[in-house]
């Protein structure tokens, strides 16, 4: 596998990045869709493009790996997973970070009896909001933007991974400020309008019975709070941040003494960034690939469900269902890619 091509809007962008690429060449996005070597699209577009170009490299009959979200609305989530399924060709889309050690050894432990019969989970994420550190922040807070598009797709793909698909939603939001001032960069001291709810609550009821709440804020400053904790009959599970590959999970049985390290039992490890896509190319188009576009289907309707719930005030049923993703078994990834990617 080889990188053949680079295209951005800013012709000046493209160029640098595949200065740092061997063999690949700065183009346009339609020449880049026109070329007969390119078989698998990456798209790292901001959110609101993730359709567009997503589907105009379907058209191409090209593979597509997406940024998450997979959209910024669901109808056009939907239009991409319809489309390619017409076209005969594969859609994934981060998070990745869920194949890692940190998520599927909790789901190893869960799936392995050590917390009884799961009941309930919490995921929360809590941050003063990305405008402090990024010098160009406007996107995080338009349309496709929050901290649950933005954050939510970790922590909603790591429930759906370790307590299965969801079938209907209740939720809440708040917007703590109507501007956000640049911290950093050439911009700094420049107010950002917010358009966007900026503190997202709700419950998310799973097909096994299970209820997760989650919380996604960019209106707090820090928490204590584990990044996920799963709760069953006979044990709970401290989960590390879906942000990352890797991570202490950390386990309270009844009756067991107090919290304890898991040794790591199932995930990529060594995983980085990528592993998502690379999974996607060595599918071949043979099977679905593990971080799917159907999950991310899924991911965005319950997160887009969350936020209509709290502005209808009403609980939402989804209509999308899935299948709970198939577990990683314990794989050194450099071995993976050595067995499964295709060469140059």
């Amino acid at each position: 596998m080889s990188i053949a091509a680079v295209a951005d809007l800013d012709a000046s962008r493209s160029a640098a990045v595949a200065a740092d690429l061997p063999g690949a060449e700065a183009t346009s996005v339609q020449d880049l869709l026109d070329r007969s070597d390119v078989q698998t699209v990456l798209n790292l577009t901001i959110p609101a493009a993730h359709a567009e170009i997503s589907l105009r490299a379907i058209d191409a009959g090209k593979n597509v790996y997406v940024e998450k979200p997979l959209a910024v609305t669901f109808p056009d989530g939907r239009s991409i997973i319809d489309r390619a399924t017409a076209a005969g060709v594969q859609v994934g889309c981060a998070p990745d970070t869920v194949l890692g050690t940190g998520t599927q050894t909790a789901r190893a432990a869960i799936d392995g009896g050590l917390i009884g019969r799961p009941m309930s989970a919490s995921a929360v994420m809590v941050t003063p909001g990305h405008e402090r550190w990024h010098p160009h922040p406007d996107f995080y807070y338009t349309a496709g933007g929050g901290p649950l598009l933005d954050m939510g797709p970790y922590y909603v793909s790591a429930l759906i991974h370790l307590l299965g698909p969801v079938r209907a939603v209740v939720g809440a939001a708040s917007r703590l400020r109507a501007e956000r001032v640049i911290g950093s960069g050439p911009r700094v001291g420049q107010r950002v309008p917010v358009d966007v709810d900026s503190h997202v609550t709700g419950v998310l009821e799973h097909t096994s019975g299970a209820l997760s709440t989650i919380t996604t804020s960019f209106d707090g400053v820090a928490t204590t709070a584990a990044p996920i904790e799963v709760h069953g009959e006979t044990g709970t599970l401290a989960v590390p941040d879906p942000n990352h590959f890797d991570g202490e999970v950390r386990l309270f049985a009844l009756g067991g003494g107090g919290w304890r390290a898991l040794e790591p039992q199932g995930g990529y490890a060594g995983a980085s960034r990528g592993v998502g896509l690379l999974d996607l190319v060595s599918a071949d188009g043979q099977r679905a690939p593990r971080a799917s576009g159907e999950i991310a289907l899924h991911v965005l309707e319950t997160m887009t469900a969350l936020l209509r719930s709290a502005d209808v005030g009403r609980r939402i049923v989804l209509t999308t269902e899935v299948d709970r993703p198939a577990p990683v078994p314990l794989t050194q990834v450099e071995e993976w890619k050595a067995q499964h990617v295709p060469g140059p």
